[in-house]
């Protein structure tokens, strides 16, 4: 069983979004403020759709914390929904005293599914008539629960030096240059160093698109207006960064236990996320082992690479160069942790696309009245999110503690020993 764990709960126009989680240690400093900041990223992004302009969300913290201070317990989050007031009678959890309406007043039940979606699948599996049981909690407004989650297990890392970096690489076909071809600096002898990966950072906050490359940027909301005007919708790629993860995070033992293995699940598990890739990824099967693996050196070894002045770590084993995205045989290898994640286009369009009633079973062109015409930025940040609950999850389950003053000596007996190995 993992030794951190959650369930979120609630459904996009219902009254609000709840996760309990459970496993964090006592005594971490953690504060609604901090939380707040992490949900007010995920909204942000060129080419959102009407629902951020209604929503604010903020997390009550209804258990598990005092005074600022987690207390072991199970901590309890809630975050309200601020369009509830508009859908109490559609959303009513008891019977209704008539048919049920949708917003607008038009009298009926939907029984029209979206391509792309889990409508018809959902009502398949659960043997429902309206539509509206199955897209309410399918939809990807869930995932605001998910980053209040992430953002309590972000400042756990943080105790550790850990941290979790963010950025969008392609939106819609428009790449950043700087990672075209995979020449980003995850992929050249020189490693990126912690400070460029701040900036980074920094400057894809500062983006309309999360992007760090201002040039790009301005590209990548030039094709959003395009897929705007035309009624469609577009996707993208985002990288993902872990920076400071100590060596022996997961194991090679057992399939379930491999750190690759849970990322990868985690990133797969959010909406419309379609692919995940570690280091080189795909790219990997195109080139010679030679070309592919990290040689290892240690301490002061090795003369670098030609043209390029290389400074290894003081102490330890290291990698020139870092093809494997910081995880070799499921577990974390010391180097920075590099993946990137692929979404699909957001599939609710204004431009109709054809389905079928699943009562009459008459053709019908599906449409909308609101939604995102990219949310690639936004799931840069659920991304972040899942990725640091499943990183402390890996960090908890090798310096296990009830407190974080019992983790961090632990943690500090560890790091010691490996220092000299």
């Amino acid at each position: 069983m993992s030794t951190l764990r959650y369930l979120t709960a609630g459904e996009s126009h219902g009254k609000g979004l709840s996760a309990l989680m459970e496993g964090i240690p006592a005594n971490l400093e953690l504060t609604a403020e901090y939380i707040n900041n992490e949900l007010a990223r995920r909204q942000m992004g060129y080419g959102r759709g009407g629902r951020m302009k209604i929503e604010t969300d903020t997390a009550e913290i209804l258990s598990g914390i005092r005074f600022g201070r987690t207390l072991g317990s199970p901590i309890a989050l809630f975050i309200e929904n601020r369009d509830w007031e508009n859908w109490q009678e559609v959303m009513s959890s008891p019977p209704p005293q008539s048919p049920p309406l949708i917003k607008g007043g038009v009298e009926g039940v939907v029984t029209r599914p979206r391509p792309g979606h889990a409508d018809l699948s959902g009502a398949i599996k659960y043997n429902q008539k309206d539509i509206r049981n199955i897209l309410e909690r399918s939809s990807a407004r869930e995932t605001a629960a998910r980053v209040a989650v992430g953002s309590v297990a972000k400042k756990l890392l943080e105790e550790f030096g850990i941290r979790v970096f963010s950025w969008v690489t392609e939106i819609g076909g428009q790449q950043w240059s700087e990672v075209s071809g995979r020449s980003s600096v995850y992929y050249s002898p020189l490693l990126a160093s912690r400070s460029s990966l701040s900036e980074l950072y920094e400057k894809a906050e500062k983006s309309e698109v999360r992007c760090p490359d201002a040039a790009a940027t301005e590209a990548i909301k030039k094709r959003i207006d395009e897929a705007r005007n035309s009624g469609d919708s577009l996707g993208g790629i985002f990288e993902i960064v872990v920076s400071g993860a100590p060596v022996g995070l997961g194991s090679h033992v057992q399939f379930d236990r491999k750190l690759n293995a849970r990322l990868s699940m985690a990133l797969m598990s959010i909406q419309a996320i379609k692919g995940v890739e570690f280091g080189l990824g795909f790219e990997a099967a195109t080139r010679h082992g030679s070309e592919v693996h990290d040689e290892i050196c240690f301490r002061g070894q090795g003369s670098g690479v030609k043209g390029q002045e290389f400074k290894p770590p003081t102490t330890g084993f290291y990698r020139k160069t870092n093809n494997a995205g910081g995880i070799e045989g499921g577990m974390s290898n010391g180097e920075d942790i590099v993946i990137r994640a692929a979404m699909k286009p957001i599939p609710t369009l204004y431009k109709p696309l054809r389905s079928v009633d699943i009562v009459t079973k008459e053709v019908f062109e599906a449409t909308v009245e609101r939604s995102d015409i990219c949310a690639v930025p936004a799931a840069s940040v659920v991304g972040e999110a899942v990725v640091a609950f499943e990183i402390a999850n890996a960090v908890l389950d090798k310096f296990a503690g009830d407190s974080m003053e019992e983790m961090m000596k632990n943690y500090n007996s560890y790091m010691e020993y490996v220092k000299g190995f």
